[in-house]
Parts: C-alpha cells; sequence; structure tokens
C-alpha cells in the first residue's frame, strides 16, 4: 500500500478499528496475554475506513482488505526498515505495528512477530553490546543495580546509574557547550546527520574531535585525530548478530593496509594510555566477558559452540540451552509466564514539516538498491547501477513544473539548496519527491532536510519535509 509520507500510525489505527469491528480480533489472547485494550480500543474508535483514506490516501477498500487479510491469517509478520523509524514520532509508529501483532496473537509463535530489518551490517550486534545510551551489554538497562553490580565488579569501577544521550541529545549538546569532546568509531555524522550546515558547525566547534574509520570520510576530515582501522568485518575476528538475533562468528580473511590497526587494539592502547593497562585481549577473550557479564543474554555462546552450531539466536543463557528461536512465547502459557504485553495508546500527527504554498513537495529521502548510507564504502566501486544522485519526481510534478529527465533543477528548503538532475519516476505520486544521501561530495541532500527527532529514540526525520523545485537556468554563451 503506497501511503502519504507520515501517516503509517493512522494507517496502523484504521486497520485495528476494522478488525475489532469485523470481530477478527485474538480475543483470548488479548484476556491472556496482554494489558490496556480497553483503552487502546476506544483511542483507535475515531479510525474509520474513510477517515484513514482521507489521510493516507489508500482506498478505504485496499485498508479493509489488508486488515481482513492480515487478522485472519494462520501466521504473519510485520517487517520494517527506516520508512517507519526515521519520523519525529518513530517509537510511535513501533508501538502502532506492536497493538496490531498484540490484536490479532500474532506475536511468541513460530513465523510471526514483529521485525525491524536492519539496514547496515551488525546494527543488531552493537545494540547487543551496549551501544545504546540506556542500556548495558545484553539489553540490560543501566539502572538495574544487578547488572551493574556486576560489571562493577568484574571491572574494578563504578557505572553512575544514569541514562547517556542518543545522537540528538549529544548534538544539542554540543550547540551548548556541554559536550566539548567526541571519539567517532565507524560513524559520518557530518554527511548523514539531519541540517547538515548545523551539524558541520557543531563538529568544527568541539575543543577535540577524535574519529576511529577505514576511510576518510568527511568527518574524518574534520577531526584532529584520526586512526586509521581495520575493516572488523574481513580484517578481523569477532561476532556478528543479524536480524534474526542470530550471532555467527567473523573470521579474518586479510590483513589490513599498511597503517590501520586492530580496533581492539586501539582501545586497548588509549585505555593503556590513559592509565588503565588492558593488555592485549583477543576477540574471543572480550566476548567471554560479554558472556561473565551478560548470562542470561549469551552465557551459552561459547566460540567453539558458535563454531560447531553455524550461530545461535539470543538469549542463550548456559551451554545445555539451544538458542531461542523467537520470543515471547511465554505470552501463550497458562498462567502467562511474566508481566502482560501492553497496548500502547497513539495518535496520527503527521510530519512536523507540511507542504505549504512556499514549499509545495513533501521530499523524503532513502537509499537505493546498490548503495550504502552516505556512499563512503560503496561510492569508489564502478557499478551499472551507480547513476549519481537525482531528484526523482512523478510524472505529474514533472509535466507541472515544465521538467524532463536529465533537467538540472534546484530544491529548495527552508534550510538550504541543492541542484540536482531530474528523474521522472512513474512509481512516484503527486506531490512527493525523492532522493538519496547516497553522494553527498556531488549532493548534499542534508543540507535540505530538518533538525526534528523523535523524543525517545533520537532517530531523526529524514523521511519527510518540505520542498520546491525549480527548473535550473543554464547560461548559454553565444559568439559573435
Amino acid at each position: 500500500m503506497g501511503l502519504n509520507v507520515g501517516t503509517d500510525i493512522a494507517l496502523s489505527n484504521g486497520m485495528a478499528r476494522e478488525i475489532i469491528h469485523a470481530g477478527l480480533a485474538h480475543e483470548s489472547f488479548i484476556k491472556n496475554a496482554t494489558e490496556g485494550f480497553d483503552a487502546y480500543r476506544a483511542s483507535v474508535e475515531p479510525y474509520t475506513l474513510d477517515y484513514v483514506s482521507g489521510i493516507t490516501g489508500i482506498p478505504a477498500d485496499v485498508i479493509r482488505e489488508a486488515a481482513h487479510t492480515y487478522a485472519a491469517a494462520d501466521r504473519a509478520m510485520i517487517c520494517w526498515t527506516l520508512g517507519i523509524t526515521e519520523h519525529h514520532d518513530a517509537t510511535d509508529n513501533v508501538l502502532a505495528l506492536i497493538n496490531l501483532s498484540l490484536l490479532t496473537g500474532h506475536v511468541g509463535r513460530w513465523g510471526c512477530g514483529c521485525n525491524p530489518l536492519r539496514g547496515q551490517n551488525n546494527v543488531q550486534g552493537g545494540g547487543d553490546m551496549g551501544a545504546i545510551p540506556n542500556k548495558l551489554a545484553g539489553f540490560q538497562d543501566i539502572l538495574d543495580d544487578e547488572a551493574r553490580g556486576r560489571m562493577d565488579k568484574l571491572w574494578n569501577t563504578t557505572i553512575p546509574p544514569t541514562y547517556g544521550w542518543n545522537l540528538t541529545e549529544m548534538l544539542h549538546a554540543m550547540d551548548k557547550g556541554d559536550m566539548t569532546s567526541l571519539f567517532v568509531i565507524g560513524e559520518n555524522p557530518a554527511q548523514s546527520d539531519a541540517d547538515g550546515h548545523h551539524v558541520e558547525k557543531l563538529l568544527t566547534g568541539l575543543d577535540h574531535l577524535v574519529v576511529q574509520e577505514i576511510f576518510l570520510t568527511k568527518t574524518a576530515q574534520l577531526a584532529h585525530v584520526v586512526l586509521p582501522t581495520s575493516a572488523s568485518w574481513a580484517e578481523g575476528e569477532g561476532t556478528v548478530t543479524n536480524s534474526e538475533r542470530r550471532i555467527q562468528r567473523v573470521r579474518k580473511a586479510t590483513e589490513p593496509p599498511d597503517g590501520a590497526r586492530d580496533e581492539l587494539w586501539i582501545l586497548s592502547e588509549l585505555a593503556r594510555r590513559l592509565g588503565h593497562d588492558w593488555g592485549q585481549p583477543n576477540a574471543e577473550e572480550v566476548w567471554n566477558e560479554v558472556r561473565e557479564v551478560a548470562p542470561a543474554f549469551c552465557g551459552g555462546m561459547s566460540y567453539a559452540r558458535l563454531e560447531e552450531l553455524d550461530g545461535i539466536q539470543w538469549p542463550c543463557p548456559d551451554e545445555s540451552h539451544p538458542g531461542t528461536k523467537f520470543l515471547h512465547g511465554r505470552l501463550w502459557d497458562h498462567p502467562r509466564g511474566g508481566r502482560a504485553a501492553p497496548f500502547s495508546v497513539v495518535k496520527h500527527e503527521g510530519p512536523v514539516e507540511m507542504p505549504d504554498d512556499e514549499y509545495p513537495l513533501m521530499l523524503t529521502t532513502g537509499r537505493r538498491l546498490e548503495s550504502y548510507n552516505t556512499g563512503v564504502q560503496s561510492g569508489g566501486y564502478d557499478s551499472p547501477l551507480h547513476t549519481g544522485e537525482s531528484l526523482d519526481l512523478s510524472p505529474e510534478d514533472a509535466a507541472r513544473l515544465g521538467i524532463e529527465s536529465g533537467d538540472p533543477v534546484r530544491i529548495i528548503s527552508r534550510r538550504g539548496t541543492v541542484t540536482a538532475p531530474a528523474r521522472v519516476d512513474r512509481s512516484l505520486r503527486a506531490g512527493v519527491v525523492f532522493m538519496t544521501l547516497h553522494f553527498p561530495d556531488e549532493v548534499a541532500t542534508n543540507l535540505l532536510t530538518i533538525d526534528a527527532s523523535d523524543p525517545r529514540s533520537g532517530t531523526a526525520e529524514f523521511k519527510a519535509c518540505a520542498v520546491r523545485v525549480e527548473p535550473q537556468r543554464v547560461a548559454v554563451e553565444t559568439g559573435d
């Protein structure tokens, strides 16, 4: 279903209302496994098919068919990518989808569930290791005294029982002068973050910026210190977690180039120079430490078992445990195991910035099949699929503006202006234009995007901002 940008919650709530009114809600599961259903049912009541159709642009009969098909299926899952999470109401978008799975009982069973598909290699693994401001390794809450206590004892230190900053909060802290130093590992915020002019100003205003990278990215070019590192997926040992929570071994396949150091060596050497001698632990020793501090999560995942079983899905608490093929099966137990799964009341808001007379088009950003985020890792390779950046627009908008494919156009938002060739795309609906972040050295798309973010996840609203498009007037030189 092709819906208007930023109307995901309205669609989810409309489907939920139709499922309830059609008698397709899984009443026994709701009674046994959930809480908050009455409030949720009341909250979706205004979202009639006609009302939601007007918001989303999807015909009412299509929404009805989708709702009935999903609810009546024996097994069904909901998968999403950044189109759900790169909004100012990202968390509510996800909660709206979770509501649908609880409403229909499509959770806690094989072939069911809610599945965020990760856009980059080992994003899941980063979360597993605690690269989240409110979690420790194994998704243990920083406020959990028992979890902190295990780590305090092993590391002979005291972890503060306070949450850290997410990326958006870190940028705000830089703006206020509360953060003056930054250590960036494998990230390119100078080109990947929204409102690029502002982000570059913040990075160049830091007292000290260190970047650990495999390429000299735009962020690395702004750094006071650059630490060239190995590519961990091919030039080092370790583990990786895929989108189904399967932790697998990563094996060194080749030597890094001259001057590049293993990431574990860099971090251990930094610790030594800062007065903490960790020695030079190898990847297996570090992994075993993770198993020790997060035993319920991966205590049973020795390197030997990961090798033998070709990976194991977490949680896996001990070496007799086979791993967990799917989560939340406890919700089907009688009596139910653990606490009830909560329904969440969420309301449609729409994008922060909507089209108007001055900026009449909605720009949404995304990725193309062959390219990788800001293009650092993919832009240097020849590919017949590499066509450079373009401004994709519908045939209707192209005709209205007098634009044909290949014409240079100016794309203007309240924050900046860029120039790119137009590409007429019949799959786009009128009023929506599309660009990527893959070629920032040619077209800095993030000069256009809005500095709005979800207050809970910190995710920027890359998927929606208002722009106008103008034909680029090309001067033609003439001679006598």
